[in-house]
C-alpha cells in the first residue's frame, strides 16, 4: 500500500508567480524561454540528488505539489497557461526517508520546457526542509527517544516556519513552537511561561506561572522557566510549591555566560555555566526530596546532537530537551542534473544517471 503525500492545496504556493518564474534564477526562465521561443521540445530525464550519508529528506511533497500545479507552457497574448503536469514521468522517495550520499532522490521525465523554470524552487524546498529533518533525527536520535521540543523559529523569517515544522514532525520532534509549524498536520504550538511574562509580574516566577496555569491549565502542560533569577533549583521548588498540583515540568535555560546560584560552592572540578549536567542533577533532586517526582525537568539553550548524546551517556536526568539554532546549520544542499536525452546518456562530465528502485511513481 502506498504512503500518503500531503495534497498540493495544502502548501497555498504562489502559483502564478512560479509559473512566471518570480522566484527563479534567471537563468533557468531564459532556458524556458529559449526553449519555448525556438520550438524545442527535448525528451530529458532530470535527476536530483544530495551528498550527506544519512541525511533525512523533506520538502518532497512541496517540491512535487509545485511540478503538479507549476509546470507547463507559458501563454501568449491572451493564451492561458497550459498545465504540464500530466505529460510528466515523475518518480521519487518519501519525506522522512533515510538517504544516502548521491542516492537519487526524484526523477522528471519529460519535455524539459514545461518545467525548467522551477529548478530554483524545488530543489531549494528540499535543501532546506531535508537540513531541518536531518538535524532533528539526529538530535532524537541522541536523546534515545526523550521528547525533542523544535523551538527554532525566532532564529529564522517566519516565512519557513510552516514547512520546518513538517520537516521536524516527520523527524522526529514531538513538539514545535507556534501553529504554524504544526499546520500541516493540523498541531498546536507549544510552550513554556516566558521570561518576559515573568518581568511582566515583577521578576515573580512563582506568580507568572500560577496566572499562566489559571488561564491555561488544563488544555496546556504548564511549564515553568526557572533561571529568572539564576537559582533553578529554589524556583523550580517554589513554583512546584505554588501552583497546587498544576505543574507539568520545569525548564532550564541558563545562559552559557552564567553560573547557577545552586552551584556557587561545588565549582572546582567540572564546568559549571549554562545548563550543566550537575544543575540538572541538583533540580532533579531537589524536587524528588519534596516529593514532587513527577514534574519533569526540560532543558534548553545550546543545545545539539552532540551535547544531547553526551547528557545522555552520563545519566543526566533530563525529561525532554528543547532545540533551537543548531538544528538551523549544516549542509544537505540538493543538486538536479540532466543525464539522459531521449532515453540515451546525455550528462555534464563527472555525473551520471543513478537508477534508484526505491523511488516510486507519482501520479
Amino acid at each position: 500500500m502506498p504512503r500518503a503525500r500531503l495534497s498540493p492545496e495544502v502548501f497555498a504556493l504562489p502559483v502564478e508567480r512560479m509559473r512566471e518564474g518570480y522566484y527563479s534564477d534567471a537563468y533557468f526562465n531564459g532556458a524556458k524561454q529559449v526553449l519555448e521561443a525556438q520550438g524545442l521540445h527535448p525528451r530529458v530525464t532530470m535527476q536530483v540528488f544530495q551528498k550527506t550519508d544519512g541525511a533525512v529528506l523533506g520538502g518532497m511533497d512541496e517540491a512535487l505539489a509545485m511540478l503538479r500545479l507549476c509546470a507547463g507552457r507559458s501563454g501568449a497574448g491572451d493564451e492561458p497557461w497550459k498545465t504540464g503536469w500530466d505529460e510528466l514521468v515523475v518518480h521519487a522517495l518519501y519525506d522522512g526517508d533515510e538517504l544516502s550520499a548521491w542516492e537519487t532522490v526524484l526523477t522528471i521525465e519529460g519535455d524539459y520546457s514545461l518545467f525548467a523554470h522551477l529548478e530554483t524552487v524545488y530543489l531549494g524546498v528540499l535543501s532546506r526542509r531535508t537540513l531541518v529533518g536531518t538535524n532533528v533525527r539526529r538530535v532524537a536520535q541522541a536523546a534515545r527517544g526523550k521528547p525533542i521540543l523544535f523551538f527554532p523559529a525566532r532564529f529564522d523569517h517566519y516565512r519557513v516556519q510552516t514547512g520546518d515544522g513538517y520537516a521536524a514532525h516527520v523527524a522526529g520532534a514531538i513538539g514545535v513552537s507556534t501553529d504554524a509549524q504544526a499546520t500541516w498536520w493540523g498541531g498546536k504550538g507549544i510552550g513554556t511561561v516566558p521570561h518576559a511574562l515573568i518581568a511582566a509580574c515583577g521578576g515573580d516566577t512563582v506568580e507568572a506561572t500560577r496566572r499562566f496555569a489559571d488561564v491555561f491549565y488544563p488544555e496546556r502542560h504548564i511549564t515553568a522557566l526557572v533561571d529568572f533569577d539564576n537559582d533553578c533549583v529554589a524556583t523550580s521548588l517554589a513554583c512546584a510549591r505554588g501552583l497546587d498540583g498544576r505543574l507539568w515540568g520545569v525548564r532550564l535555560d541558563t545562559s552559557e555566560t552564567m553560573v547557577d546560584r545552586s552551584l556557587w560552592d561545588d565549582m572546582g572540578e567540572f564546568r559549571p555555566n549554562g545548563v550543566a549536567p550537575q544543575l540538572v542533577r541538583g533540580v532533579r533532586e531537589a524536587l524528588d526530596a519534596e516529593g514532587f517526582r513527577d514534574v519533569r525537568v526540560v532543558v534548553s539553550g545550546g543545545f545539539d546532537a552532540e551535547r544531547i548524546r553526551r547528557f545522555e551517556e552520563a545519566g543526566v536526568p533530563a525529561d525532554a530537551y528543547g532545540v533551537g539554532s543548531s538544528l538551523l546549520r549544516g549542509n544537505t544542499d540538493f543538486t538536479a542534473d540532466v543525464v539522459l536525452l531521449d532515453g540515451r546518456p546525455c550528462a555534464k562530465a563527472g555525473r551520471r544517471y543513478r537508477p534508484n528502485l526505491r523511488l516510486e511513481h507519482v501520479t
